[in-house]
């Protein structure tokens, strides 16, 4: 396994290489559900390319940048371990040079709403340019991206359409533990009592696809049902959304496929999760 820290240098290692190019771009701190990632461009591609890169430009707390966790080290050994060809592990130096004045901008619902309304509308800039930026690094055929995240997903998708970047964006099923909490690098901060308050988020959009299955279609008495889960366990969700998966336009009924799109913070965890209701 080659480990880049440059583009220049991750162009040249990729120059030397043929057929089909996966890109699994990460923050690092990798847990089994970024495996899952890179055991798909596995399947797929010929060379597997993985990034680890702590966004600065994604961030709107201060303080989540400085303890989000990086385990460089562990990260490299479980690249290797699901036979990644190329880790791409740049500085923020080589991602935002100085001098650097672009931003890519994904406007209206789609990055303005929920997760653009709470963490603010430089977040989903910053997840947009930081992407465009490792696609053309890498010139990858597949990039990799897990379900959990799905507004940043729809993000992605829209700027690679409206831009004409030749990349198929995969998207893999959301990963959880077996106790059905979503995976996600932010987990090791939870306390055990935290952890077992979080297993609330899951199961109350377990409640909503039950009910939703039942017959009942409004979105309104769907909410107040996954409201009534979350808050018997003490969580007040900064949103319990109803929305379009692909414009996130707010829906009424279950009459389509529709994004159920949870956030809560539990301690001083901030934490995501959604499901679809009838079919993706």
């Amino acid at each position: 396994m080659i480990v880049a820290r440059t583009v220049a240098d991750l162009r040249a290692v990729l120059r030397e290489r043929s057929g089909s190019i996966g890109l699994v771009p990460t923050m690092g701190a990798l847990h089994e559900g970024h495996a899952t990632l890179l055991r798909s461009a596995r399947k797929t591609d010929d060379t597997v390319v993985m990034t680890i890169f702590v966004n600065p430009a994604q961030f709107n707390e201060p303080s989540d940048l400085a303890a989000y966790p990086r385990t460089e080290e562990a990260d490299l050994a479980l690249a290797a371990s699901e036979g990644v060809d190329v880790v791409f592990a740049p500085d923020a130096g080589e991602v935002y040079p100085a001098g650097f004045a672009t931003t890519v901008s994904v406007t209206g619902p789609l990055a303005e709403t929920l997760e653009g309304a709470e963490r603010g509308r430089a977040h989903f800039d910053g997840v947009a340019t930081v992407v465009t930026k490792l696609l053309l690094a890498a010139l990858p055929d597949h990039a990799y991206f897990g379900a959990k995240d799905a507004q940043q997903v729809a993000v992605i998708r829209r700027f690679v359409a409206d831009l004409g970047i030749p990349v198929t964006i995969v998207v893999c099923p959301t990963s959880r533990d077996t106790d059905g909490l979503a995976r996600s690098s932010r987990n090791i901060r939870l306390s055990p009592e935290e952890r077992a308050q979080a297993l609330a988020i899951p199961h109350a959009l377990q409640e909503v696809t039950d009910a939703a299955a039942s017959g009942i279609a409004d979105t309104e008495a769907l909410r107040a049902r996954a409201l009534a889960t979350l808050e018997a366990s003490g969580i007040h969700p900064e949103y319990v959304a109803f929305v379009d998966p692909i414009t996130f336009a707010p829906v009424t009924a279950v009459a389509r496929p529709v994004l159920v799109a949870i956030a809560a913070r539990v301690g001083r965890t901030r934490l995501i999760d959604n499901t679809v209701l009838g079919g993706a």
